[in-house]
Formats: C-alpha cells, sequence, structure tokens
C-alpha cells in the first residue's frame, strides 16, 4: 500500500493541493476530505505531477470535486498530471471536461 503525502498552498484566488504517491481506496479520504472543504469557498488547483496512480476512489474525489465546484461557482483545475494520473481520468470519457494546466499562472 502506497502512501498518499498531500500539501496544501494557498494562493490570491486558489488553493493547491500537491499530492504525491497512489491515490487509492487504502487512502483517499484526507484527500476528498480537503478537496470537498476548499472547492467550497475558492478555486482548487490538483498538482498531480507525482501521483504514481490513481484508482476509482481518486477519480471519485476528482469528479465530486468538480461537480461541488461547479454548483459552489468555483473551478477545479489538474496541473501537470502524471502519466498515471492522466490515463486513470482519460479512461473515465472527462478528460475533456476539467481544466488541465502547466503552472498556478494558469488560473483565472
Amino acid at each position: 500500500m502506497e502512501q498518499l503525502k498531500i500539501q496544501e498552498k494557498k494562493g490570491a484566488n486558489y488553493a493547491l493541493l500537491e499530492l504525491v504517491g497512489s491515490i487509492d481506496s487504502y487512502n483517499f479520504t484526507e484527500f476528498q476530505q480537503k478537496a470537498f472543504s476548499l472547492i467550497r469557498s475558492t478555486n482548487l488547483v490538483l498538482d498531480l505531477s507525482e501521483v504514481i496512480s490513481m484508482d476509482s476512489s481518486g477519480l471519485s474525489v476528482i469528479l465530486g470535486a468538480y461537480t461541488t465546484g461547479e454548483d459552489a461557482g468555483n473551478t477545479l483545475y489538474i496541473m501537470r498530471p502524471s502519466t498515471g494520473a492522466h490515463k486513470a481520468i482519460e479512461s473515465t470519457g472527462f478528460i475533456d471536461t476539467f481544466h488541465i494546466i502547466q503552472t498556478v499562472t494558469e488560473v483565472l
């Protein structure tokens, strides 16, 4: 079981969660709590550049945060997804739904 490390940072009009490791059914809870809490009040950037793999639990958090953000008038951004993260998101068929960015300066 790969540990998931989460670091939270704040920007002028966004919160950033830097995720390192695997996002799976064993460790998604903290990610879910932070993502849903933050997206209700501000734009949320998920830095997935260091995500090794992601299962349906991680994908569910991302999709849920996207919907919660839309309802609250905030935007979910996915920054520099790793190959594993990109493939997982692409498998949902929703890859074009998300705002994929390379740097936080792209946050509106």
